[in-house]
């Protein structure tokens, strides 16, 4: 895999920052995001290196470009009537807005989708991989 670079943010990294890890591997300066102080504590001991935020995405106004966002396992907690707005002792809500939906709120904020596949069978799991266009 060819190095790539440039600004990260891991949403909803929880405190393994497995994905932070692997992004930092490929030259990308990251960042997490968790709304689970607890979280956050374990994270910064594992990886002091990166910048964390304590926050909802529900409200965290992002402050600089990204070139890269993994949200993996946690934009589903996201209360279902904030999802829409969500993409760029805590309850834990269990939603989502369904394929076709998720599909249209891709196209609508300018992004390609670049892969979908169903995974964790027999469980109904689905990811994505999604590309903001490049603004000419």
């Amino acid at each position: 895999m060819s190095r790539m670079g440039g600004a990260a943010l891991d949403v909803g990294c929880g405190s393994n920052g497995r994905f932070l890890s692997l992004l930092h591997s490929q030259g990308f300066e990251v960042e997490g995001l968790d709304i689970s102080s607890e979280m956050l504590r374990l994270a910064r001991a594992a990886a002091p290196h990166v910048t964390f935020h304590h926050a909802d995405i529900c409200d965290w106004v992002i402050r600089r470009p990204y070139d890269f966002i993994s949200a993996w396992d946690s934009i589903w907690h996201v209360p279902l009537s904030q999802q829409r707005y969500a993409y760029m002792g805590v309850p834990m809500y269990h939603a989502t807005l369904g394929i076709p939906q998720i599909i249209n709120l891709l196209a609508e904020g300018g992004c390609i989708l670049r892969h979908f596949e169903y995974d964790q069978y027999p469980q109904p799991h689905v990811y994505f991989v999604a590309q903001r266009r490049t603004q000419a």
